[in-house]
């Protein structure tokens, strides 16, 4: 058993989510790595598990495990049309947005879409289907740029809204404000979740955050090349856990309300994340002279969880731990 699903297997210990037994969940961008990995740990709570996707090739590869399997249904759609089913889920939890900066710059319009078209789209059949509650995934990246100082939830700073970046936490930020207007004017339930920078296994093959080109990097045997200072500094979550913190959240979070999901123990410079990769596989970590920090408009990223903190939530596993746990299970 890969030391992923153990951690699946011992958050499950530690969270209850029994109220979640034999419901209908619908998770968009369910082949990204935070849907992923809630298909995984709701595959293990008894639910009918309804994973929403572009690609079905991509599914079939990512939830094999489970493809046959009677609560496992996939669902071959775009979260910015119609859903192409009439099932009355009890609870969407709304995934579906790139967070690969490749496509911030090459799809900012299809970005900016799968946020608000999708949130509108989902919400306005969760409504006509009698759902119980929708959370939508948002992101950190709503706070902007910041002062440096540790995000709290009723924090909001400075985005360029004319540029093609900001198709990302401009539309998440829309989007969050679109929730709790459902939540206002038609008495939706709905509550929000900011991950930070998240990582784990099965990222996509198209995903290049930093931490995925390190794990690529150390894999293949190659020593990790920085562009820049490296000196971005930054809040991370395993994937197990902020997935943990999400389904938390969907169960006892309070409507029309936003969370941070965050490891306050998980903060690090990219230079500090690439060395701690690359110690794990002996490899080495090479300075560029080729200056990148212009491309990331935050610098300093971290966050208060003292209110996820209050619904009972504590990580499983902090940086090195969840590092080594996705470079072993990959290998």
């Amino acid at each position: 058993m890969s030391p992923y699903i153990e951690d699946i297997r011992r958050g499950l210990q530690q969270y209850d989510l029994m109220s979640l037994t034999g419901s209908r969940i619908l998770i968009t961008g369910a082949t990204g790595l935070i849907g992923g990995c809630l298909v995984d740990i709701l595959m293990h709570c008894q639910c009918q598990v309804y994973a929403l996707g572009r690609n079905e090739a991509r599914a079939r590869q990512r939830f094999a495990d489970y493809w046959q399997h009677e609560r496992f249904h996939f669902v071959k759609g775009d979260v910015t049309e119609l859903l192409p089913v009439d099932i009355p889920f009890d609870y969407i939890i709304h995934a579906a947005s790139n967070a690969s900066p490749n496509f911030f710059k090459e799809k900012p319009v299809e970005v900016i879409k799968s946020n608000i078209m999708g949130g509108a789209n989902l919400m306005e059949y969760g409504l006509a289907h009698g759902m119980k509650r929708m959370l939508y995934v948002s992101s950190g990246e709503i706070y902007g740029e910041g002062s440096g100082e540790t995000f709290k939830e009723t924090d909001s700073g400075y985005i360029d809204c004319a540029t093609p970046r900001a198709c990302y936490p401009s539309s998440k930020r829309t989007a969050e404000t679109l929730c709790v207007a459902y939540a206002a004017e038609y008495g939706a339930d709905v509550v929000i979740a900011r991950p930070c920078h998240t990582y784990g296994p099965h990222f996509t093959e198209s995903d290049n955050r930093v931490y995925a080109q390190f794990i690529r990097n150390v894999l293949r045997g190659e020593d990790i090349v920085i562009t820049g200072t490296g000196q971005l500094y930054r809040s991370w979550i395993y994937v197990v856990d902020c997935a943990l913190a999400i389904l938390l959240l969907l169960v006892k979070g309070e409507c029309g309300q936003a969370y941070n999901v965050a490891d306050e123990q998980s903060c690090v410079s990219i230079r500090t994340l690439a060395e701690m990769t690359a110690r794990m596989a002996g490899r080495r970590v090479i300075m560029s002279n080729h200056d990148k920090s212009g491309s990331a408009p935050i610098t300093h990223a971290t966050f208060c969880t003292s209110k996820l903190e209050a619904l009972g939530w504590q990580p499983l596993c902090h940086l090195e731990e969840g590092l080594a746990h996705t470079i072993a299970a990959l290998r």
